[in-house]
């Protein structure tokens, strides 16, 4: 399948732009090239500052079908479809590949191929790091894997951990490399009460371990970050180090974290606000509303975050402890990237409780003048 007309035009306009160097200190868990510091007017304004009637935006690709995860090599955009494909679009052209794992991808629901991290010598090793549901004994499943593209295919080469509890709605899913080079996995909740206050289950849990699977050395007895959470999808650095975390509340109630670690969130003995004995309140929270947070990054000091139910993408404001909306079209907003003074979204339209194709697609968002 090919991208439309106009989704080329854009995309040629785009890859005419030069390409971005790695950055050795990554602060966007979606991706390890390019650190997002995007700016208006050279610097001497926010994305806070802004209203959506600032920004222009352009159609990149309108043949994505539920896309949940988007980073960036060089001139190359990569996607994961959540049925199991990894979408590449460099130079006006766009490929589809499946990727290929020792356990078949289970695409169901909520469940699929979710989270994606680039290793940081991606441009010359091809490695990246993948989460996906799978059917064993216990039914639903989730592992973290390593797979390899040579050009012309992906392959895993490595289970780095199986196991993860699955659910057809609350598998967590995002994938990131810290400013530590350790690999964080946000796993969710399944629907079992027990599973996210209990040291022993990984759903939960946000998961940190090397790049090969072990446990870190300085947490020798436990791949376990952070403990008590709902069904965390997205996760950001800012630029002192500190980890954010977004997750879907219950009713309402949908959190922004910041991820202390060996700290219990509270879910489900606590949620957004509410506080209690040994765990930690929501950094911010969504109250009676629903935002669905989907994806996080930082631009700078400033965090976006992208929202499936409030179809927008936000910028907080920690100030105000609020969400201030940037840009709003008819989309779910499921991620974001900044890139230079722009921002890459992509869409994921169909709900997960809902079936057939998702029509979606990759937005570019620049500010005018």
């Amino acid at each position: 399948m090919s991208i439309s007309r106009n989704s080329l035009i854009s995309a040629a306009i785009l890859f005419a732009m030069p390409a971005f160097a790695q950055s050795a200190n990554p602060t966007n868990g979606a991706s390890v090239i390019g650190s997002p510091k995007v700016t208006l007017n050279h610097g001497t304004a926010r994305i806070q500052d802004t209203t959506p009637r600032d920004w222009s935006m352009q159609v990149v690709s309108d043949d994505l079908d539920y896309p949940w995860d988007i980073a960036r090599a060089g001139d190359r955009f990569l996607l994961t479809e959540k049925a199991g494909n990894i979408v590449v679009i460099e130079s006006g052209r766009q490929r589809r590949y499946v990727l290929e794992t020792s356990d078949p991808i289970v695409d169901e629901g909520g469940a699929g191929l979710l989270g994606m991290a680039l290793s940081r010598d991606f441009a010359q090793s091809g490695v990246a790091y993948f989460y996906h549901s799978y059917r064993s004994d216990a039914g639903l499943t989730n592992k973290v894997i390593q797979a390899r593209f040579d050009g012309n295919a992906w392959r895993e080469v490595r289970v780095l951990l199986a196991g993860i509890p699955g659910h057809r709605l609350y598998n967590g899913g995002a994938v990131a490399i810290g400013p530590d080079g350790h690999l964080y996995v946000a796993t969710g909740w399944t629907a079992n009460r027990e599973r996210p206050q209990d040291r022993n289950s990984l759903a939960g849990k946000v998961l940190r371990m090397t790049p090969d699977g072990r446990a870190p050395q300085d947490s020798p007895d436990s791949l376990i970050y952070s403990s008590g959470h709902r069904n965390p999808q997205g996760m950001a650095w800012n630029p002192a180090g500190e980890l954010f975390v977004v997750e879907h509340g219950e009713s309402g109630h949908d959190e922004i974290n910041r991820i202390r670690p060996g700290a219990n969130y509270g879910w489900p003995l606590a949620e957004g606000a509410e506080r209690r004995n040994g765990m930690e309140p929501a950094w911010i929270e969504s109250g009676r509303s629903t935002w669905a947070p989907a994806g996080a990054a930082f631009a700078g000091n400033e965090l976006l975050v992208a929202a499936l139910g409030a179809r927008g993408l936000f910028v907080v404001d920690e100030g105000a402890k609020a969400l201030k909306l940037v840009f709003s079209s008819s989309d779910r907003i499921r991620g974001v990237l900044p890139v230079g003074r722009d921002l890459y979204l992509i869409t994921t339209n169909r709900s997960p409780r809902g079936a057939g194709p998702s029509k979606d697609r990759l937005l570019r968002l620049s500010p005018r003048g």
